[in-house]
């Protein structure tokens, strides 16, 4: 798929979940697809059905942030939509002067797996854009071990949950998280296109999981930063947890997600006991490895 057609499609895909009645318009008659028709968004967006047409058929060449934000704000787009159009036009704007690349070798700091390692009550995650795991601190290990057990290093969040039947008793909202692990990817796909390691990532799902190519069709787009997440770890049952995602500005391509259980809470025991069976794990394997 070009460019232009994820143009074409995201626009598309906007201007049918907008209904007349959420914009103040008339029903207008029979319509033929849900949503706005494209005279009405461009009478919205104060620009010509000639050049909204042209947009909309993904030629987002030239087009201003005046004219991205009155589209923007035609199609009621949340933040997310609002600089995922923002990335797309950036895409089309560099044109030929873009090439699809391998993916840039980001080496982990010392010092950050340092950092992490001294968060000792909460499982901390080191990240890359497209979902690999690139280093955790003991908790952390813990609490994803059945997903560092389904696949080699480096592990991937969006494998382990199209690819490994596990990840559906592993996330008891899966719907939700597959919802946002496509929708987090696209927003890295449009950020970034010309980047090898997520287009050939996005190849590989879109081949091998139906779950996956449905939605990405939908073109939806997320802004992963904080929410609650459950999950149902084999050695403690289920969790329910809050997690915070910090960019790290300093290691351009990595952030740093948090979780945490709510002090007092069922869920703060149960990782106070995962974090000692962890520990006995290790040790047993330590001295396993003493004794051979």
């Amino acid at each position: 798929m070009t460019s232009r057609d994820d143009v074409r499609e995201f626009l598309v895909s906007r201007r049918a979940k907008v209904t007349p009645a959420m914009v103040g318009l008339p029903p207008g008659g029979a319509r033929r697809v849900p949503g706005l028709r494209r005279g009405e968004v461009a009478i919205l967006a104060g620009v010509s059905v000639e050049y909204y047409t042209k947009l909309e058929r993904g030629d987002l060449r030239g087009a201003s942030d005046e004219v991205l934000e009155a589209i923007a704000s035609a199609l009621r787009m949340d933040d997310a939509e609002r600089a995922h159009l923002s990335d797309l036009a950036r895409a089309a704007n560099a044109g030929e002067r873009a090439r699809r690349r391998p993916a840039r070798r980001i080496d982990l700091r010392p010092e950050l797996q340092h950092l992490i390692d001294a968060v000792t009550d909460a499982a901390a995650v080191i990240g890359n854009p497209r979902g690999d795991i690139v280093a955790v601190n003991a908790l952390a290990r813990a609490l994803y071990d059945p997903v560092h057990r389904s696949q080699p290093d480096p592990v991937s969040y969006p494998r382990f949950i199209f690819l490994d039947p596990a990840s559906r008793a592993f996330y008891p909202d899966w719907n939700d998280i597959a919802d946002a692990s496509v929708a987090s990817l696209r927003t890295i796909a449009g950020r970034d296109p010309f980047d090898r390691a997520v287009t050939d990532l996005v190849g590989e799902l879109s081949t091998r999981s139906e779950d996956f190519r449905i939605r990405w069709a939908r073109h939806d787009v997320h802004l992963h930063t904080h929410g609650l997440k459950r999950i149902v770890h084999p050695a403690i049952g289920e969790v329910a947890l809050s997690f915070t995602v910090l960019e790290l500005p300093a290691d351009a391509g990595l952030s740093l997600t948090i979780y945490t259980a709510a002090p007092g809470s069922e869920s703060a025991d149960k990782l106070r006991l995962l974090a000692s069976w962890w520990a006995t794990q290790a040790a047993a394997v330590a001295a396993e490895r003493n004794h051979a």
